[in-house]
């Protein structure tokens, strides 16, 4: 176990799907999804979440990250986040939790440039000068195996990897303590999926950067993560990998 207060502590989450499957006036079904989930996140750890499909692998990060109702308790950074997070929450939120999705494709603006996306989150905040803003860019590029060039690209003149790599620089644009990488690499290419993996590995030891890496392969996931935790269908465990 790694010493120290945990970054990130869920505790007895649980979230609901609600629906109308025959229409507004029809009856309203409810399913539950997440049932007293409870994990804890170290500092500059890497901490792998596997499970089958439908088991609420997806749900439980778009809970972290604020994205849906749940309820229960996520603490981040030793603060507790509301559940209904209100904009200046949202604001001080992104210093600490980002993500990286599936699809890298479809969380880069097409009409964009690279840099231009990159630098999108110090704007929004109001964070330096713009030669400030592009050397923060060029040096994220470099971060993630990138040369300065890219920045003047876009997303359709990319590779699937190069695109992850671009949404991995996005997510540390604003130093986050810890980010949630939901089946990052599944949309790619094996060997390309492997230096994403590297890659996450290298800002951990680098950074001291915090992951919650979500997966169904099990291999992927012996080989990165320090502690694993496996979801069934309203059933949670988890266990400590000895690496």
């Amino acid at each position: 176990m790694i010493p120290g207060d945990p970054f990130l502590s869920v505790k007895n989450l649980s979230c609901v799907y609600t629906s109308r499957p025959w229409g507004l006036f029809g009856k309203k079904e409810i399913k539950p999804v997440l049932n007293r989930v409870n994990l804890e996140i170290h500092r500059g750890e890497i901490f792998g979440l596997t499970g089958e499909s439908g088991c609420g692998k997806s749900t439980l990060a778009k809970c972290i990250l604020g994205l849906i109702d749940y309820e229960g308790e996520i603490i981040i950074n030793g603060r507790k986040r509301g559940k209904k997070p209100s904009p200046r929450e949202r604001r001080e939120g992104a210093f600490e939790v980002q993500a990286v999705f599936q699809d890298p494709g479809a969380s880069l603006n097409p009409a964009k440039t690279i840099g231009w996306i990159l630098e999108e989150p110090l704007r929004v905040h109001g964070l330096g000068s713009k030669t400030e803003r592009q050397l923060k860019v060029e040096q994220t590029l470099d971060l993630v195996g990138l040369d300065a060039s890219y920045k003047n690209r876009k997303s359709r003149e990319l590779s699937s990897g190069q695109k992850q790599r671009v949404s991995i620089g996005a997510a540390l644009m604003l130093n986050p303590g810890l980010i949630v990488a939901d089946e990052p690499v599944s949309a790619l290419d094996v060997s390309v999926a492997a230096q994403i993996i590297n890659l996450f590995r290298e800002l951990n030891k680098r950074l001291g950067l915090s992951l919650l890496f979500i997966s169904h392969n099990l291999e992927l996931v012996h080989y990165l993560c320090d502690r694993v935790a496996a979801m069934s269908e309203l059933c949670y465990y988890s266990q400590q990998k000895e690496r």
